[in-house]
């Protein structure tokens, strides 16, 4: 049975209030100016959250009772890792995403023409068209009247086509992929209708067209993640990708950072071979060694494994 609900009745408490309750709890704060100066500028709730994996459990302790000697500069090096890792995994999605997106325009715009997206005829759900069509409107402004303020949020080529041209009413596949996200172009691709035009985007990748699909909205998820500067760290992902048989070893559980690391190493193969992602993935985890690798899944000496190729 469900707890009873009650109000939330919290009051809401001052910088010095907030680093006492911390400090009660068994934090180490050797420099209060500092621990301050970072509660004022990431936020108590923030911060706070980071030090979960290191507080006590058991019902005879007071909640969120820090282990022994757990430190302030702790939960700080652990944001700090995980910004950056938010944006390392952004440097590989951006490719990704760009690549993804070109595949898909480009293989439809050979097959059906340039204005492919506009037939409703090559998808399953004509409903979720309708909804693609709408966000293709909505991002080129195209109810705007040439010198409304909409119309001068328009990007420049978009801009032209429609001075230019009249018909047909919206841009070329290769113009609209440059303003939709990757969130958009996965639903799209998973509503296509034909199974061979499918497997003919997810071609150049190492891909089932059905894995293709899960890797997409995995990545558009994560994506958002990263955007919204959610925590990367210590995070059982609920949205995840499909594991290919050959892949098992380094996605299972495919709930974890390393799972989706993986992912991103895997097609970062095919579109950028020489990247170094992979050792500056590395090189981020042995800077931060306050940010044990082991809560996202990362095996001992994982990038000893041939399939990480870092040497």
């Amino acid at each position: 049975m469900a707890d009873k609900k009650t109000n939330f009745n919290k009051p809401a408490i001052g910088l010095e209030q907030q680093l006492d309750l911390l400090i009660q709890r068994g934090l180490v704060v050797p420099d209060r100016a500092k621990a301050l100066h970072y509660l004022r500028h990431i936020g108590y709730y923030r911060l706070s959250g980071y030090g979960l994996p290191f507080q006590k459990r058991g019902l005879a302790l007071p909640p969120h009772t820090f282990q022994d000697g757990v430190q302030f500069d702790t939960l700080l090096d652990l944001c700090i890792f995980d910004r950056e890792l938010r944006l390392l995994a952004m440097d590989a999605i951006e490719r990704i995403e760009v690549a993804a997106r070109a595949a898909i325009s480009n293989t439809l715009s050979e097959r059906y023409g340039p204005h492919w997206y506009l037939d409703k005829g090559l998808f399953l759900r004509h409903r979720q068209h309708t909804k693609f069509l709408d966000e293709v409107k909505s991002q080129t402004r195209f109810q705007a009247q040439d010198g409304s303020v909409q119309h001068k949020k328009r990007e420049t080529f978009i801009q032209h086509y429609f001075r230019k041209y009249h018909r047909p009413e919206l841009p070329p596949s290769w113009m609209v992929a440059e303003i939709l996200s990757i969130g958009t172009w996965s639903a799209v691709y998973s509503n296509l209708a034909n199974r061979s035009d499918k497997k003919a985007i997810c071609d150049p990748f190492p891909l089932s067209p059905r894995t293709f699909q899960s890797w997409l909205h995995a990545i558009a998820y994560l994506r958002n993640l990263c955007a919204h500067h959610s925590r990367l760290w210590n995070r059982r992902f609920t949205i995840t990708p499909e594991v290919p048989k050959e892949y098992q070893q380094y996605m299972n559980p495919n709930t974890t950072f390393y799972a989706h690391a993986a992912m991103l190493h895997i097609l970062m193969n095919v579109i950028a071979p020489d990247s170094r992602w992979r050792h500056r993935l590395l090189e981020l985890l042995q800077q931060h060694p306050d940010a044990p690798a082991a809560k996202m899944g990362f095996p001992e000496d994982w990038w000893k494994d041939t399939f990480w190729d870092i040497g």
